[in-house]
């Protein structure tokens, strides 16, 4: 009788997907490892060796969806994956979705007939609340983005305290009519709002709140409608740094300063806001750290499927520029 994988699997008391991860030399525990191989030699397995080629290049390669690469921080955070893959001797195929949940299915789909060893991934919610319900072939751990808890392994910033650090950042600074303009496809920006929210109750102000497509384009459009209006917010909050910069490109095209007509205050530490004037405060996030811890928490899933889900907080820093300075003429603001 032939002797197959799954036999080996049964032998060893471990999955399939362990025994080819371990006969292709894929991240694996030496423990588990030495387990597979004492089952392969108790079985007499003989594997085919074109399979086994095609098992070892599955191992070496991981896959990276990310929502946005325009967007400078999923551009850092897939640099400091790349570095840690290349490190490890692995290959990485990077994928964009446009926050379009349409292409994210397509790109799982060819995840699994490429055979990729895991995923690093930021889904929209749409996809998020379908991961639990179409189980995948390969471990997964998000970025940016987290699912409820327990469910799968993310690196995240703590983006409700961020939220909210930008808004007792604008009390401090004399600002009380502030807005919010959010993101309307990610967890990320809900939590964001979240913390804005917060905030703002904490501080007995009325909330104002809209929402867009987290670009600059979309940014840009809705800005120059909510600015153009008489009750416009004297400084506004925005949740990533392309929703920050449509801004700054609305509120130059209606002739408003910053900050003596609009401060504003949002994420992302990029180069572009220090080199314009004023310069932009933001809430800076450890870009490099997410990748990297991204990476690490891959390998362990890897190497040990039935551990536990961890969730991995970090946090940010506010940098400070003169995109919020001081309110002027606060006797002129209109009601909270």
């Amino acid at each position: 009788m032939t002797v197959g994988i799954r036999d080996v699997a049964r032998a060893a008391g471990v999955s399939t997907a362990t025994v080819s991860r371990a006969l292709g030399r894929g991240p694996v525990s030496d423990a588990l490892r030495e387990q597979v191989e004492a089952a392969v030699r108790a079985t007499g397995y003989r594997p085919n060796l074109s399979a086994r080629r095609l098992r070892s290049q599955a191992a070496r390669t991981i896959g990276l969806i990310v929502a946005d690469i325009r967007n400078p921080f999923f551009t850092a955070v897939s640099r400091a994956v790349e570095d840690a893959a290349f490190a490890s001797g692995m290959r990485v195929i990077l994928c964009n979705t446009d926050e379009d949940p349409a292409r994210e299915a397509m790109y799982l789909r060819l995840m699994e007939e490429e055979r990729v060893t895991g995923v690093i991934f930021a889904p929209t919610r749409v996809t998020l609340e379908s991961l639990d319900t179409c189980p995948l072939g390969f471990p997964v751990v998000l970025i940016d983005r987290s699912g409820p808890p327990g469910t799968h392994d993310s690196v995240v910033l703590d983006n409700v305290s961020a939220g909210a650090a930008l808004v007792d950042h604008l009390v401090a600074r004399g600002y009380a009519r502030i807005g919010g303009l959010f993101g309307a496809t990610s967890t990320t920006a809900q939590e964001r709002q979240a913390g804005y929210a917060a905030a703002m109750r904490r501080h007995g102000l009325a909330l104002s709140i809209r929402t867009v497509a987290p670009n600059a384009a979309a940014g840009e459009a809705e800005a120059m409608r909510w600015l153009a209006d008489s009750d416009r917010p004297e400084a506004l909050v925005l949740s990533n740094g392309l929703i920050l910069m449509g801004t700054v490109r609305a509120a130059r095209n209606l002739g408003l300063a910053i900050p003596g007509d609009l401060a504003l205050a949002g994420f992302d530490n990029e180069p572009w806001t220090d080199l314009i004037e004023p310069g932009l405060t933001v809430i800076e996030q450890p870009v490099a750290e997410i990748g990297a811890q991204a990476m690490q928490r891959l390998f362990e899933r890897i190497a040990s499927p039935d551990q536990p889900v961890r969730k991995i907080i970090l946090s940010g820093r506010l940098v400070v520029r003169g995109s919020t300075a001081q309110a002027k003429r606060p006797e002129n603001r209109g009601p909270n």
